[in-house]
C-alpha cells in the first residue's frame, strides 16, 4: 500500500515551482492571445498538461520539441483518419487513444498530453483535417517556441542537448 501513497517525484525548490507555474501562465496566455489575434482557437484542453511538463519537467524526454509537436500532431492525425472510417462512437475513441500511444512509442514521440487529443477529434461533430494545423501544430509549435524563449530568459536548458 505504502508505494501507491509515496511521492516518488524529489521535491522541487520554491523558486523553480514559482517558475514553473508562472511559464505555464504565460504561455497559455500567450497562445490565447494569438488565438485572438489570428481570429481561430490555438488553444485545446492538454495543451494545459503539455505546459506542466514543458515548464516543471523541462528535462524530461517527453518534454522535449520533437515530442511535443510530434506527439500531439501525431496522435490527431491518428485520430482524424480514424474519424473517417469509423463511427463516432466510444469504443472507436477508445481504439485512437491505443492506436496514437502505440504510434507514439514507435516513433519515439511519446507526449502523455497528445493521449487525449483523439478524444477531443471524437467528441467533435464534424473534425476537419484542418484541426491538425490549427490548433494542433500552430499550438504545439507555439507552446515549444515560448518554452524554449522562457526558459533560456531564466537560465534552464531547453531543449535538451544530443548527446
Amino acid at each position: 500500500m505504502r508505494r501507491y501513497i509515496t511521492r516518488h517525484q524529489p521535491p522541487h525548490k520554491p523558486h523553480h515551482t514559482l517558475l514553473a507555474g508562472l511559464g505555464g501562465l504565460l504561455a497559455i496566455a500567450i497562445a490565447g492571445g494569438l488565438s485572438v489575434h489570428a481570429g481561430t482557437p490555438m488553444l485545446i484542453a492538454p495543451f494545459g498538461a503539455s505546459c506542466v511538463l514543458l515548464f516543471s519537467l523541462p528535462a524530461s524526454p517527453l518534454s522535449q520539441p520533437a515530442n511535443v509537436v510530434g506527439g500531439h500532431v501525431l496522435a490527431t492525425a491518428a485520430a482524424l483518419a480514424l474519424h473517417t472510417v469509423l463511427p463516432g462512437e466510444w469504443w472507436a475513441a477508445a481504439l485512437a487513444v491505443g492506436v496514437a500511444i502505440s504510434l507514439m512509442a514507435a516513433l519515439r514521440v511519446t507526449h502523455p498530453p497528445a493521449g487525449a487529443d483523439p478524444l477531443l477529434v471524437f467528441a467533435a461533430a464534424h473534425p476537419e483535417w484542418s484541426y491538425l494545423v490549427m490548433p494542433v501544430l500552430a499550438g504545439s509549435v507555439s507552446l515549444v517556441a515560448i518554452a524554449s524563449l522562457y526558459h533560456r530568459a531564466t537560465g534552464t536548458t531547453y531543449p535538451l542537448h544530443p548527446n
